[in-house]
Order: C-alpha cells, then structure tokens, then sequence
C-alpha cells in the first residue's frame, strides 16, 4: 500500500515540476534579444527546455513542452515575445517550437539512458537535443522564407551559436548537479 502511494506522489510531483519548467519555458520567451539579420530572436526558452529533458527525463520532459506549445496554441501569450496561437507553429519561428518537443525528449532518453549526473555527458545529450531543434527550425524558416539551405543556416543557426553554447554548458551543469 504504501508503494502506491508512493508512486502516485511521485506522479503528482513530476506533473508540478513538468508545469514548473513549461511555466520556465514561457517566462523565458519574454527574455528576447533581437538578432538584426534573422526573424527568430534569442531567447531563454532553450535553457529551459534542455532542463526539463534532462531534470526530467523523455517522459516528464516532453510532456512539459507539450503543455507550453498547447499554452502558445489556446491563446496564452507564452511564445516569443509575448506571441500566441496556432499560426505561430507555421511562421518563420514554428520549426523550431516543433523541435522543442522532440529535443526534449532527445535529451530526456539520453539522460534516461545513460545517467545525468556527468556533465560532459549531459553538454553531450544536449548538443544532439539543440541539433534537433535547430535542424526543425532551419527547415521551416528555409520552406515559409523561401530561402536556399544556406540562408537559413545563416540566419537560423550561425547567429545562434555562440548563446546555445552558453546555454548548453549552464544546464548541462546544473543539470548534474541537481535532479528531481
């Protein structure tokens, strides 16, 4: 009996911290720096979402960038900038709220996996997450800008690069050092 309960507060508080870190994600997306040459700015939402995969595993994770992305979709000005709504998911910045959900759970597997309480590895399993999320993003900002691949690495990922770094190497951190 008491392993069930134990199990269930266990759910009860992944879910809060899975709400936490979508909560994170949001608060995040209000710290924007503009990037002159590109339509996607820098912003704090990345942090988060690299420490919801690897604090919280694939499961907990994902789940918390699903209910960020269904925040953003419902009409809750979470995404960049204060933005909302479905057509954000098919603008210039789409691809890569799309690839948040799946380098979540890159990282979460990985962590799963393999443990997050190294943090060469953590920067490792979060560098093959951000890979992903910026693989979607230049995508769709190549097909809705109508730019050559290059452009879109130009604009979408070369800029980036220096701040996902910073970001990278913070979570992977504290990511090792703390675990839910």
């Amino acid at each position: 009996m008491a392993d069930k309960v134990y199990i269930h507060n266990s759910n009860i508080r992944k879910m809060v911290y899975a709400s936490l870190f979508a909560a994170m994600m949001a608060v995040g997306a209000y710290i924007k720096i503009p990037v002159p040459v590109s339509p996607v700015p820098v912003t704090l939402q990345t942090l988060f979402i690299l420490l919801a995969g690897a604090m919280l595993g694939a499961r907990w994770g994902t789940i918390s960038v699903i209910v960020y992305l269904l925040l953003g979709i419902a009409g809750l000005p979470v995404f960049s900038g204060g933005s909302s709504g479905l057509g954000m998911l098919f603008g210039p910045t789409g691809g890569y709220l799309a690839g948040f959900v799946f380098g979540a759970f890159i990282i979460g597997l990985l962590c799963d996996r393999y443990g997050r309480e190294k943090v060469h590895f953590n920067a490792l399993f979060m560098l093959a997450g951000l890979s992903v999320i910026y693989l979607f993003g230049v995508l769709q900002l190549m097909n809705v800008a109508s730019l050559s691949l290059q452009e879109a690495v130009a604009i979408g990922l070369i800029p980036f690069i220096p701040g996902a770094f910073l970001k990278l190497l913070t979570s992977a951190v504290i990511a090792s050092r703390y675990s839910i």
